[in-house]
């Protein structure tokens, strides 16, 4: 039976596949550590209360590149080059998502607009971030490799995205509601696009690593633009609704360390 948790049990299994997954993962998280160091260092003055909750998220994101790194060294593994298809991250950045990096590579301080701008953008992919890593919590929180650095991921994730609803909310209050609403739709439906090419090439790859018939690869890219149907039709809402969290302060504190697993 095809699921979830066969799919990635098949992609954990094989060394190739693995490192393809991981390298991806890896590359995503420390391109996101940049963007929210950067941001940090940028926070115009009226702002800087906001700059070590940046700081936190960014080094959250250092830490996930370094445990996917440290999964693969366990194994005795090498990171891969990324596609450039699969690459999340650029792909969105390319495409006109968040703030742009030659932007965040001069010293000239951002503007409001400009973390609103981050911080929708941050809701929208954090929302993704958290689902995807509860997914691999519910099916490998307890596997011997991964299954600690899947529940630290998680944590942090779900952690990102509390960060994120409380301070767009702040934003909002502050009068800022219209630009937020505008920003937070135009990323949602511009992700969920991104989202569905990046999981069509990444699921191409795999394939080819793993050997898998063609009618299992048309089967998950038929479910694939299933779910990007859906997204476009409603689930995109999901993505883009703000309300206060339970988790009150979530960056408040200061970064956790990334365990060893070598």
């Amino acid at each position: 039976m095809l699921s979830a948790r066969s799919l990635f049990q098949e992609i954990l299994d094989d060394d190739e596949s693995f490192a393809l997954f991981c390298s991806i993962a890896a590359g995503g998280e420390s391109q996101g550590g940049w963007e929210n160091g950067r941001i940090a260092a940028l926070v115009p003055d009226s702002q800087r209360a906001l700059a070590p909750k940046i700081s936190r998220h960014g080094a959250d994101e250092d830490k996930h590149g370094r445990i996917f790194n440290a999964l693969m060294t366990k194994r005795g593994l090498e990171p891969v080059p990324v596609p450039p298809e699969t690459d999340y991250t650029m792909l969105l950045e390319k495409n006109g998502i968040g703030l742009p990096h030659d932007k965040l590579r001069n010293d000239e301080p951002l503007t409001v607009q400009d973390l609103v701008t981050y911080l929708s953008h941050s809701r929208v992919t954090e929302q993704r971030a958290s689902e995807q890593m509860r997914l691999l919590r519910r099916h490998f929180a307890d596997h011997p490799d991964i299954g600690r650095a899947v529940r630290m991921i998680s944590d942090d994730e779900d952690n990102h995205l509390a960060y994120c609803h409380e301070e767009l909310l702040r934003f909002a209050y502050a009068g800022h509601g219209r630009a937020i609403q505008r920003t937070l739709r135009e990323c949602a439906l511009a992700e969920i696009r991104i989202y569905r090419d990046v999981s069509l090439a990444v699921m191409d790859h795999m394939g080819r690593i793993l050997g898998w018939p063609r009618a299992k690869s048309a089967l998950l890219a038929a479910g694939i633009h299933a779910g990007y149907a859906y997204e476009r039709l409603a689930g995109w809402r999901r993505m883009v609704s703000l309300r206060m969290p339970e988790r009150r302060d979530a960056l408040g504190g200061p970064a956790t360390t990334a365990p060893e697993f070598a």
